[in-house]
């Protein structure tokens, strides 16, 4: 692999904006390397060959003739395939939305635009984002590029996949419970998700409107960092983003952890069953008290609810969301003698099983006699949920743990859908009380499979959660900065 593939995206921008590098080189050496390991990883459902090229020579031109394009001038990045980019398909992995093509950009791909970002492609989900492996997927499997007998986590794993392969220098996810993090963590790389509110979701299609947001997969956290900085803010297209400053994350990263305090959960490292990983963080949250940070206990006692509230809030807001899909509009229509036949053959053979499981367990939460039974018991809950992570960060300014309970499967092995679930265990509880979080890889199995700790803050402490990441890499860096031999 060429030595310029294996830099990260800060430093790649760097070097085009020196004319140390052209955007054209580096976009056509990426694609040129994206074509040479899809067969075998699958990341990409497309690739956009020539309008990447035609944006990379823009780049060009624009610094040729003087001008800064931006703080990812030049840089390949890829586009989970539910978000939208103008003139391109959005299919979410679904038969539902074939032959969709995006009528224009999602207010996260403006400001990448913006920033000076070659949009080279769309990559692989779970359907509608709705899994944990993506192998729910209707158009192709995903594998793992440390393992391709793997799974790359879900439902952002093509995302994640092809930041690992080194065929994206960053890609976008969508995290609605687990969906960067859990990927980020499978496949070695840095998942974040951003605060509740702090991107805007305008161009996202809506899975679980108060849950769902857009975040990075990068190789470093100076890149997430810098991906933050470009697309967090205010949006009018977007109620839920706040109108407060963005800080200048980069400008903030840190290498200490001085006065900083760390909460951990010491059961979830006990109890868990798959030691290496339970090592492997513990060894992690020991090098953050090296790096001066106090380590302290902190009690999550509604967390072991979260899985149970999380499926019925985030399936009844989905059953919600996905009533727009009805072949009336857009995307897939089967034809039929009258309407409500056309809306039953279109849904029935549109929608996956996965997909048709969580819109019939929402729309059986939501009805009459069972609404406050179960979706307005499962908000109660909650709300107790996020009680708890308050209560929790007034003894620490972080909490760190596990990510996933284990490190990534194999394909085909979870058949089961409650097995399937209990993957983001983790990660849930963090989603529904709004917080920021991200995965940060922390080692290796015996197997050779990435293992990712799970640090969370509270919501808007993104910039400190970031400096902590940063600080933590450092000392990591010697024993996690591998690449996978596919790449």
């Amino acid at each position: 692999m060429d030595e310029l593939l294996n830099i990260d995206a800060t430093e790649a921008a760097r070097r085009v904006r020196a004319r140390e590098a052209s955007a054209e080189a580096l976009t056509s050496l990426l694609l040129e390397h994206a074509q040479k390991t899809e067969p075998a990883v699958g990341a990409y459902l497309r690739l956009d060959i020539d309008g990447a090229i035609e944006q990379a020579r823009a780049i060009d031109n624009a610094i040729g003739d003087g001008k800064d394009p931006g703080p990812l001038s030049g840089v390949p990045i890829a586009i989970k395939d539910n978000i939208h980019v103008k003139g391109q398909l959005t299919t979410c992995a679904s038969k539902m939305l074939d032959g969709f093509n995006a009528p224009y950009d999602a207010t996260v791909v403006e400001r990448l635009r913006a920033a000076g970002a070659v949009i080279v492609g769309k990559t692989n989900l779970d359907e509608f984002a709705m899994g944990s492996s993506c192998e729910n997927s209707a158009l192709q499997q995903t594998h793992n590029p440390w393992d391709v007998t793997h799974v790359p986590g879900g439902s952002s794993g093509g995302s994640a996949a092809c930041v690992a392969a080194r065929s994206a220098f960053i890609s976008l996810g969508s995290d609605t419970g687990g969906s960067i993090r859990l990927p980020g963590s499978f496949c070695g790389v840095i998942g974040y998700k951003p605060s509740y509110g702090r991107v805007s979701r305008y161009g996202l299609v809506a899975f679980a409107s108060s849950l769902d947001q857009i975040g990075p997969f990068t190789r470093s956290v100076r890149d997430a960092a810098l991906s933050l900085r470009v697309m967090a803010g205010r949006d009018v297209m977007d109620s839920t983003t706040p109108a407060r400053e963005v800080p200048d994350y980069p400008a903030l990263l840190g290498d200490s952890l001085k006065g900083k305090r760390v909460g951990v959960v010491r059961r979830y490292l006990d109890e868990m069953p798959n030691r290496e990983v339970a090592d492997a963080v513990g060894s992690a949250v020991t090098n953050l008290e090296k790096l001066g940070a106090e380590i302290v206990d902190v009690e999550l006692p509604h967390a072991e609810y979260g899985i149970a509230v999380y499926y019925v809030v985030a399936s009844a807001e989905a059953s919600s969301n996905l009533s727009r899909f009805d072949g009336v509009r857009y995307g897939l229509r089967k034809e039929a003698d009258n309407l409500l036949e056309m809306y039953k053959q279109t849904r029935g053979e549109g929608f996956g099983p996965e997909v048709k499981r969580r819109i019939m367990l929402g729309t059986y939460a939501l009805s009459a006699g069972h609404y406050d039974e179960f979706y307005g018991r499962a908000g109660k809950v909650r709300t107790l949920i996020a009680r708890d992570f308050e209560a929790a960060f007034e003894k620490c300014d972080l909490i760190a743990g596990p990510c996933a309970p284990f490190t990534a499967f194999k394909s085909g092995e979870k058949s089961d859908p409650l097995s399937m679930y209990l993957c983001d265990v983790y990660t849930i509880p963090a989603s529904l009380a709004g917080l920021c979080a991200m995965s940060l890889p922390v080692g290796f199995d015996k197997a050779g499979l990435p293992i990712g700790m799970h640090l969370q803050a509270p919501p808007y402490a993104d910039a400190e959660l970031l400096s902590a990441a940063h600080a933590l890499e450092l000392t990591l860096k010697a024993s996690v900065d591998r690449v996978p031999a596919i790449a």
